[in-house]
Formats: C-alpha cells, structure tokens, sequence
C-alpha cells in the first residue's frame, strides 16, 4: 500500500496532555509505515486545528487522516468535514480516542502513553485500508409522530403544527392532558395548572394539522430516518366519534359507579362509561368493558337507550383498529410514574391511612377532585390540625434512586402554601435532606413559604408509625428523623402525611426503546445522542425525545425540550433530503446458502429473502449498519461497509504493535492479518 496518512494528536487542553506524552506520541506516529506528517496540536477541533489538516491534505497530499483525540461520537462529524473541504473522501478520517479510552481512566503516564500510541497505531493500520463511501440520500416524510400527550407532548405537536407540517398525536389514554392536567397550582407562579394547560389541549384538538389518536398505543415500528412506517393500535371507546356530540346523558344515566378513578388515583369513583375528567380532551367518552355490566353479563344498554342520538353513538359492535402511518421524523414524550412508596414500608403507605402520595393530594387540594377541593383526612369529613411533607421519598436513595427527581421540593413547598391558605391553623412541617430551589422563582418561593411558618426539618424521615408513646400522640401518625441541624432525634405526631415521590421513567420505557431501536439508562429514562450538546436526539436517526421520558423535569423543561425537538424535526422536513451514513451490510448473493439466519437477527427487518433465487438480500435503506449479520453469518459471505474484516483484523494487529518481537519501532509494516477461510 502507498497512501501517505497525516497523524494528528490532540493535546485537548490538559484533558490528554496531563497524563498523555503527547509530543512523544507525535514523534512516535511519524516513524510508522505509512505516514507522511505527524503533528501534536492544543485543539485539535478548534478552526485552526482544522484548517491544519486541510492545508495539509492539500500541500501535502495526504490520502488519509488519523486523529487521536477524544470519543468519535462527539468529533467524528468534524474531522470528516474538514477532509471533505480539501476534497478527501471523508471516509479515508479515521479517530483513535486516547481521552476517554485512556488518559480519563488512567494516573500511570507511562502506561497512558504507551496505550495512546497502540491506539494510533491501530487506526493508522485501519484507516489505510478504508475504502471510499458515499452518502445515501433519503427523501424526508414531512408527516411526523409525537407520542405522549403531555405537556412536553403537546408542545411538540404545536410547535409543528403551526409550522404548517402534519402531525400524528398519539396517546395512550383516553384523552390528552398527561400529569399535568390531574394538578391543582403549578409552582411558583401558582397559576391554575387546568387553566394554563385546556387551550393548549383544546389548540391540539382542533388544529387542522394534528390527527388526534387517543386511546392508542404504538405496536410496532419499521423504517428508517424520513420514512418510518408506525402501526398504531386505535382501541375501541365502543363511541361513534362521528355522531357523538360529548353532551354526557349516557355517563349521567349510567346506573353503575363502582370503578376507581385512575384520574383520580383512587381516592374518586367514576361510572364504567366515563371521560377521565371534565376538560379532557377529545370530548368522547369510553366504555370500560372490564367493568360494564353488558359486556360481562350481556344486560343493560342504559348508555345507549338515553343517548340522544340512538342508536348511532353508542356501538357495542366496535373493534380495534390497526393502523399504519407513514411518517418522516418521531418526537417520544412518553412521560414518567410516580414512584410506588409502597416500597419503602416504614412510611406506612398503603397500611396507614392518613399517609398519602404527592399526586393523591394533588388530586385532594383540586376544586374538581374527588373532594371538592377540601383537604380532609380519609374519611373524607375531618381536615387535619397538623401535617407532615416528606421529601426525596425514593429519590437520592441509594436503595432505591440516587437521582433528585427535581420538582419535589418545589411541589412540597407548593403544598404547605395551599395548606395554610386553605387551613390557616394548621401546623405544616416539612421533612427535608436538601431544599433544591434552581428554577426562575423557585428560591424566592422557598422564602415566601418561610415567612407563613412552615416548620422545615432537615432530616431524612426514618419512620411513620401509629404507635403511640405518651397520650398526646394517640390517634396521631408519628414521624421520626433525625434532625441534622439540632442534632437530636424528633418524634412529630401530625394528622396526615403527604409523601413526595420520585419520579420514575414509565413502566415500559424498555419496551418503547426496544421498538425504535435506542437505549434506555440504567433508570429506565431514554438515553440521549449527548447529555450536553444534543439532549433531545437519541442514537436512531429522525427519533427524538422530549419531556420527563428522558429524566425527571418540571413543566417549563418539559414545554422547552418538546419545542427543541419539533424545531429539530422541523430543520429535517425543511431540508426534503438528507445524507445518511453508507455504513450498510452487503450479501454476496452468489455465495449465499440460503440458510436464513440472518434473516431471523437483523433487529431492524432489513434482510429479505428471495424465495425465487433461495438466497437472502439487504434492503439498504433499512439497514442501520449494526453489523448482527455480518457476525452472525456462517459462510462469512455478508460485508459491513467501513467495517471489514480485513480492516478490522488490521486495527487488531496495530493495537498489537508493542508486543512483537521488534516492539513495533521504526517504519516496520504490521504483518498482513491471515483471514479465517469461507
């Protein structure tokens, strides 16, 4: 081979040259086969170190590049544009990451050098056998999916809609809305969470550019950037939508009130045809066939005798519907849960009967809840004299969540205000590790609540028990911590508990990312392409993430990130075509046995079979170039573009280089790699 390769080592401020040798690593990579300059620089990927590599390529003519800096997934995109500005293909740019993969992991300089250089060699051995790629363009659907309804969901679709693109809305209850819509305030402002959240619901339900699928959840998913195809379980409200007029007659005359109200988080009934609450959004109520009467029993019809439009609104007949949309681009908002503070069994959740989580007494203190908006212990009559906000229940708990789920503090702040506004005699101690106030507002918020009197404790809560020790504490749930700032141990006995739960990614996160093909943290919460610089990208091209899915935020986050992910769809669909990486899988059809077992792996349903010719064939603009197949296959007959066998085996040999007989020095070409036969 004759290529001539410019090495360049990235100093990276003291990220490497700390604990690198960079000038020894520079010096070094020059005396290797191949190599024509080699050159150390502070900023490998500020404009001069670029402008370095261009002028280079171009005096020089280098016919491949070496950087060794930091992780490709943040710089890759980089170093190959600038080989592109000097007219190299920018396939011919190979990166070793000697920060990451070495000098962030390491003290021993000796040994951080010596692995830098093994890298180096590597891709110097690697990027000689590259071959040139071209970038495939794909056509952009300009249709895109948002899935979740919640705020961070309906942001997205907004911000699309009005940008004139056509947006498929999917959501899995019956009606848009998510958490937000079952709040009472929203801190610190504390607007009327209903009244700052129904026109944007009522915006979404009416916009010309949303088709509205609620009741709906996603089953499968193919395609690829620009082209996705989303089959869309539409579930039978057992409604009419064309001929139902939303009046209510058949949830009023409805004779059964048995069910608990999921809107309500148990603490409200609701009829077995209902809708979620009074605003929800479309208006159409459902039926619950696990819980009506004619679905099990075959009796009563009551909904669709009163229904003023009988017959026609009130279908029993109805089925799921499966759909299949075309879409371009996907925004996920699928939301988060609330910690179950059953877990944690010392807090007397679920055993004691005046302990209630952050949402039940959202839904409590709400004028539309299940009590009007009184706050009143379980038997729904008396209000308590004394209550206690437990804070980080689940959160920053290595038993169970390390994490701060963020909003607490503000949401238990929130609730001693509208305690004392509502119960201005009552006594409100609030049981804290930290009180973490970051938002616009949010410390002057903490000050307000100082101000009325709120007793603030900090100490974790080690205890709620109903045993009492002295007659004052009879009838009372006691609260014991430690407190840290007395430094002694408190017994509070209040009336009521109001636990504040972490917030959890939803419970089939995993599943949800399996079907788009992305990760999932080790929380469940969807991983982003770069925590910093890219938070609403995920690592599969055209699916982008917004809201709580990704990790626990508050309302204004949420609206933020759903409209940062519709600008990012909306830049694509703006472009009509994009380039995607030609990394693709290839099949030598003329070795191919025929034995399907690639087929039955490939994760993103890429591989065909041709019945006519028995052999199996890749559809490149599905592949995603993972490489499964070209494992996989026993003939070894399918190739993964960029990443060979001969290149790869090369890249082995070169990281190899220090343990040779001769240790790798001088301008000694590496051994050409013996290939396992077919």
């Amino acid at each position: 081979m004759s290529e001539k390769v410019g090495v360049y080592i990235c100093h990276c401020g003291t990220n490497i040259a700390k604990i690198v040798d960079v000038k020894e690593v520079a010096r070094w990579a020059g005396e290797q086969e191949h190599v024509a300059i080699a050159r150390d620089y502070q900023f490998m990927c500020s404009s001069l170190g670029q402008d370095l590599i261009e002028e280079d390529i171009t005096t020089l003519g280098l016919t491949r590049v070496v950087v060794a800096s930091c992780s490709p997934h943040m710089h890759e995109k980089t170093f190959r544009s600038a080989c592109e500005r000097a007219g190299l293909n920018p396939f011919f740019c190979e990166m070793a990451n000697i920060r990451e993969h070495d000098s962030w992991i390491t003290d021993d300089r000796q040994a951080a050098t010596l692995k830098a250089k093994s890298l180096t060699k590597a891709a110097i051995e690697r990027v000689v056998r590259h071959q040139p790629l071209e970038p495939i363009p794909v056509h952009i659907n300009p249709n895109t999916m948002v899935i979740g309804g919640g705020i961070a969901g309906i942001s997205a679709a907004l911000e699309l809609a009005e940008g004139g693109f056509h947006v498929y809305l999917v959501e899995r209850e019956p009606s848009i809305g998510g958490h937000m819509a079952q709040l009472d305030k929203t801190f610190p402002t504390l607007d009327c969470s209903a009244c700052i959240l129904t026109p944007k619901m009522v915006d979404v339900g009416q916009h010309p550019n949303i088709t509205l699928l609620t009741y709906s959840e996603v089953e499968a998913v193919d395609g690829y950037l620009g082209d996705f195809v989303v089959t869309v379980r539409k579930k039978a409200r057992y409604i009419n939508e064309e001929t139902c007029t939303g009046c209510g007659i058949c949830i009023e005359k409805c004779p059964f009130k048995v069910v608990d109200s999921k809107f309500d988080v148990g603490l409200g009934e609701r009829k077995v045809i209902y809708r979620p609450f009074p605003q929800a959004v479309p208006k159409y109520p459902v039926i619950d066939t696990e819980n009506c009467v004619y679905f099990q029993r075959g009796k009563c019809k009551a909904c669709q005798l009163f229904c003023p439009t009988h017959p026609n609104s009130i279908d029993f007949e109805q089925k799921d519907e499966l759909l299949e949309i075309e879409v371009g681009n996907v925004i996920l908002a699928t939301g988060y849960n609330l910690f179950d503070c059953s877990q944690i069994p010392q807090y007397g959740y679920g055993r004691l009967a005046n302990v209630f989580t952050s949402l039940e007494f959202e839904r409590m203190v709400n004028a539309s809840g299940p009590t009007s908006g009184r706050i009143v212990m379980r038997d729904m009559e008396t209000p308590p004299k004394s209550v206690a906000i437990v804070h980080c229940v689940g959160s920053r708990d290595k038993n169970y969540h390390e994490y701060c789920s963020k909003v607490c503090c503000m949401y238990s702040l929130k609730f001693a205000h509208l305690i004392h506004e509502r119960l201005p005699a009552t006594e409100v101690y609030n049981f804290y590790i930290d009180i973490r106030t970051p938002g616009k507002g949010y410390e002057e918020f903490y000050h307000r609540l100082m101000d009325e009197d709120v007793h603030f404790i900090r100490g974790k809560v080690a205890e709620i028990t109903d045993i009492a020790r002295s007659p004052e504490e009879n009838g009372k749930l006691i609260v014991q911590a430690y407190d840290t700032l007395f430094g002694a141990q408190r017994r509070i006995p209040v009336d009521m508990v109001i636990l504040s739960p972490a917030m959890e990614a939803y419970r089939d996160s995993k599943e949800v990312a399996q079907l788009f093909k992305m990760g999932c943290d080790f929380d469940g919460f969807f991983v982003e392409r770069h925590p910093k610089l890219d938070p609403v990208a995920t690592m599969t091209d055209g699916v982008f993430i917004a809201g709580a899915c990704q990790g626990p935020k508050d309302i204004p986050d949420s609206v933020s990130q759903g409209a940062a992910a519709a600008a990012r769809v909306a830049g694509l669909i703006s472009r009509e075509t994009v380039m995607m990486e030609p990394v693709r899988a290839s099949i030598d059809t003329d070795a191919c046995s025929g034995c399907r077992i690639c087929n039955n792996l490939c994760p993103y349903n890429a591989i065909e079979y041709d019945t006519v010719n028995k052999v199996s064939t890749v559809v490149t603009s599905l592949c995603q170039g993972c490489g499964t197949c070209v494992a996989a296959c026993p003939s070894g007959i399918i190739t993964g573009a960029h990443f060979t066998n001969e290149q790869l085996m090369a890249q082995i040999e070169g990281l190899l280089w220090d343990v040779r007989p001769n240790g790798g020095n001088g301008k000694t070409k590496a051994p050409e790699p013996e290939m396992a036969p077919a």
